[in-house]
């Protein structure tokens, strides 16, 4: 199937503005045309384009995944675009948004996303975009990066782990939220702020001990000085996007949520790790589950759940974060010196879906959550995230109802390698359109790919837009 092709999918079961609901979606040159009634008897001039009946299978849009590390080019040992679109594809995602780091170079600069461009060919099976980076000696260059196509931008208030990757102080974060609001992107934070004079822990393979050397105090810290810097930027004309990432700390949720209400342009994701782990579950050793700011306590987790039905918290990204199965030290159990980073990607709405329908939430709930907001945030809600006409023919066919064992021979990513292995889960996805072509049926990838670097044109804003 090619982009140029017409055809219809209907359903009884399409999720459309927040709800389920019978539909006929028609597509035509990649897009959603039409959205009909189902037993619409099509004109003469449309009479001959095939409509397939999918009975109660439900449709859905594409996922849309803000914050994954793809690591190319530089690091593909660790992963690349071929590997994690696919794996992105099987799991009903069709548009990943890619971190600025661990590649290397580290897209700090609009060379850097060049290069990064360059590396695509051949690659993408599902749409990208990308986020820039800011450490303190780019600052000079974030203008150029963003007129460059990134979609926002990224620093580290903590030590990233990753040596061109510094972190950024106070007074840095300050010049770079008001250089941002000149463009209305968002400033996107990993928000853990360690005290000065910290001794490094002893962790050795105990969780709990590497749990204590991150504790919810540091996120905490973390975020009350982005509102400070945020409020102060406001005050002097400077309205800011500022995205706080993985959120694992519950007890910041009440900061988020006052300046949310004070009219502070704060958002914040979390991830399925920190919505379906918990720290008392995880046994000394098992490295595959280290990840940072760190999976913390069943009544943490808990508390997530409540900031996303309350929309304090705005939405849930994988946070995929791979490297190889050396640097996890999976065999030796060395939690303290394995490499922090989850990996989960084709998995997350299965995860999510399980433990959604266990608490009473809805599937157009989760589709919001990991579609729809997403989608909005990184400045492509016009065309990804929504069932709609004109958007993007970007639908996942979806069996809410199927279970399955999540098993290491069904990774599409490069090492298959997951905390989830052996995990029973809810809902498979069938198959994946991007653009209206099918590119994942039934456990395979089909054709070549397909996929297309998304990239923004960023100009300069006044803030009564913003």
């Amino acid at each position: 199937m090619n982009e140029s092709s017409s055809f219809g999918l209907k359903s009884n079961r399409v999720i459309i503005d927040g709800a389920i609901r019978p539909a006929l979606i028609l597509i035509e040159d990649g897009k959603i045309a039409e959205i009909l009634p189902v037993d619409t008897v099509l004109e003469t001039r449309r009479r001959f384009i095939e409509i397939e009946d999918l009975g109660d299978k439900v449709v859905l849009p594409g996922l849309v995944d803000t914050h994954v590390h793809i690591n190319e080019p530089g690091r593909t040992e660790w992963e690349g675009f071929n590997t994690a679109t696919q794996s992105a594809a099987a799991g009903g995602i069709t548009t990943v948004v890619d971190m600025p780091l661990n590649c290397s170079p580290v897209t700090t600069t609009a060379n850097a996303l060049r290069e990064k461009l360059n590396s695509l060919e051949g690659k993408l099976w599902i749409d990208c975009g990308f986020w820039g980076g800011v450490i303190p000696e780019s600052l000079t260059d974030l203008d150029e990066l963003i007129k460059a196509g990134v979609l926002g931008v990224k620093s580290f208030t903590i030590d990233s782990g990753i040596e061109e990757f510094p972190e950024v102080n106070a007074e840095q974060l300050s010049q770079a939220i008001r250089i941002l609001a000149k463009y209305n992107v968002p400033y996107l934070i990993h928000a853990e702020l360690e005290p000065p004079g910290s001794e490094p822990p002893a962790i050795g393979d105990r969780y709990q001990s590497f749990l204590a050397s991150r504790p919810k105090s540091w996120e905490n810290d973390a975020v009350d000085m982005m509102i400070a810097l945020a409020t102060e930027a406001k005050s002097e004309g400077a309205q800011g996007k500022i995205h706080i990432v993985h959120l694992s700390s519950a007890e910041a949720i009440a900061a988020i949520h006052k300046a949310q209400q004070q009219g502070l342009q704060l958002s914040a994701e979390t991830c399925p790790h920190y919505l379906t782990l918990f720290s008392e579950s995880i046994p000394d050793g098992k490295t595959l589950f280290k990840c940072c700011p760190p999976i913390r306590e069943d009544a943490n987790r808990q508390l997530l759940w409540q900031g996303l039905a309350d929309g304090t918290i705005d939405f849930i990204v994988s946070d995929h974060s791979p490297c190889t199965p050396q640097l996890k030290h999976i065999d030796s159990g060395d939690i303290e010196n394995a490499w922090g980073g989850i990996s989960s990607l084709q998995f997350g709405l299965s995860l999510i879906w399980t433990e959604a329908v266990q608490r009473g939430y809805s599937l157009p709930q989760v589709v919001d959550w990991m579609a729809t907001r997403p989608a909005m945030f990184a400045g492509l809600g016009e065309r990804k995230g929504k069932i709609a006409a004109g958007y993007d023919a970007d639908l996942v066919v979806f069996d809410d109802c199927a279970s399955y064992t999540i098993t290491a021979d069904m990774i599409k990513y490069r090492h298959k390698i997951t905390p989830y292995e052996g995990r029973v889960v809810s809902g498979l996805t069938e198959r994946t359109y991007v653009r209206g072509q099918l590119v994942y049926r039934a456990g395979e990838l089909l054709g070549a790919p397909v996929g297309e670097a998304l990239l923004s044109n960023n100009r300069l804003v006044s803030q009564s837009e913003s």
